[in-house]
């Protein structure tokens, strides 16, 4: 019997229940850092082979009745990270990091860009920043502070640290939340400079809690 918290391998995909829908599986398509819905798709035992193999979401076009990458003409393509059946075996989820735009209306999700509720939008964040370290205008005070470099990025960051430590004390709630905000922002800049990102501190945190349960 698999582990049902492990990811999907090529072994396990004989074990779906693939005969329910004639040889069909709705796969729907999460951004593995953000967390957000972005497209629903069908595989075929075909399709999931070839994503697994390639790293890249393969799905049966039902119009063009053939596999289909996605992105295989905008070059807006979704890499795997991993994959999960559900409980009964005959639905999928596909977790993966999308590179450009999703949706062919040019959403970062079919179902619009309606913004994410919670902490997951820090993920959105984050590609803001990027974006403008490249895009940004001449104005862009993000733009400019990934030019001054790490030292004064961290000096900012220490600043609002401070702002942050104040506010605490001293500050409404709603204050004290525009100054994490303001940190945040700083941090998501900084993390942008040195080369990592969210995930990494989560998988940290995750160790770390994982370990002092044991």
């Amino acid at each position: 019997m698999r582990d049902r918290n492990a990811p999907l391998t090529a072994k396990d995909a004989a074990l779906l229940a693939w005969e329910k829908m004639d040889g069909l599986l709705p796969a729907t398509v999460q951004d593995r850092l953000s967390g957000r819905v972005l497209m629903l798709g069908y595989m075929t035992p075909e399709a999931l082979g070839e994503t697994l193999a390639t790293g890249s979401v393969t799905f049966w076009s039902r119009s063009k009745n053939r596999l289909w990458t996605k992105g295989e003409t905008s070059g807006n393509v979704l890499r795997v990270s991993s994959i999960y059946p559900d409980c009964d075996g005959d639905a999928l989820l596909v977790i993966a990091e999308p590179e450009g735009p999703t949706c062919h209306l040019g959403t970062a999700s079919c179902f619009g860009d309606v913004a994410i509720a919670g902490p997951g939008w820090l993920a959105d964040l984050s590609r803001i920043v990027a974006g403008r370290a490249t895009a940004g205008g001449e104005d862009s005070y993000t733009r400019r502070l990934l030019e001054q470099g790490p030292a004064r990025i961290a000096q900012k960051v220490g600043e609002e640290g401070v702002e942050v430590a104040l506010a605490a004390i001293s500050s409404s709630p709603q204050q004290c939340a525009g100054e994490v905000a303001d940190l945040l922002y700083h941090l998501a800049v900084l993390m942008e400079a040195r080369g990592f990102s969210w995930s990494d501190i989560i998988e940290i945190l995750q160790t770390r809690n994982s370990e002092r349960a044991k």
